[in-house]
């Protein structure tokens, strides 16, 4: 497998080129984590740090998002068997915007970052009642929850939001962290959230680093 060849057609959101390394990567007999591990993930980081520092546009990270999910669907079967089932040791994160918001473009990228970095997303969407959020955790077990506002009215359900998850008992070993335009790192300490992210690179980023330190 040319594993820069494949990083490179990640970066450059070329859909097409993505699906053939990963079809003749996986016909020569590579394995498919070292597929994902020194091909796909690669581009992808690559393609955080320069979003990250604004080399590349949210279009571009979206068409290397999309390439990326194509390498993903294809080796997700042999991953799984690798893994010996469908439980295998992966990180779970739930991702919504909260109660009265209805704004998704920045919580989509994020998503795609994640799950592009192999992080299995559970994506309540928009308008997420505190209910909501609560019967995810119970569900998914997940190691990070995301809430996402867009709006500095809904920044106040934001608050009340994580308030009713700590009072519901289910955030044992939970990260939260947090996003959106009107969101700054200032209000995360203020409402007790573990991390901030003002982008969709730096959330991927901040997710590893609360999943390393819990």
């Amino acid at each position: 497998m040319d594993r820069e060849r494949l990083s490179q057609a990640v970066i450059q959101g070329d859909r097409d080129a993505v699906r053939a390394g990963v079809r003749e990567a996986l016909a020569s007999g590579d394995a498919a984590t070292d597929i994902l591990n020194s091909g796909l993930l690669p581009g992808m980081d690559v393609v955080g740090q320069r979003f990250g520092a604004k080399v590349m546009f949210i279009t571009d990270v979206l068409l290397s998002a999309r390439a990326m999910h194509v390498g993903l669907g294809l080796l997700r079967p042999h991953l799984v068997q690798a893994r010996g089932g469908p439980a295998g040791p992966r990180h779970v994160v739930v991702v919504g915007t909260v109660k009265g918001d209805l704004h998704d473009i920045g919580k989509n990228l994020v998503v795609m970052m994640l799950e592009s970095a192999g992080f299995d997303v559970i994506d309540l969407g928009t308008n997420v009642s505190t209910e909501k959020f609560i019967q995810a955790i119970r569900e998914h077990r997940p190691s990070v929850v995301g809430l996402s506002a867009l709006l500095t009215t809904t920044m106040r359900q934001m608050r009340q939001t994580l308030e009713d998850l700590r009072k519901a008992g289910v955030m044992d070993g939970v990260k939260t962290m947090i996003g959106g335009a009107p969101v700054t790192q200032d209000f995360a300490d203020t409402i007790g959230a573990d991390g901030y992210a003002p982008d969709a690179a730096a959330a991927l980023a901040r997710v590893k680093e609360l999943i390393e330190v819990g």
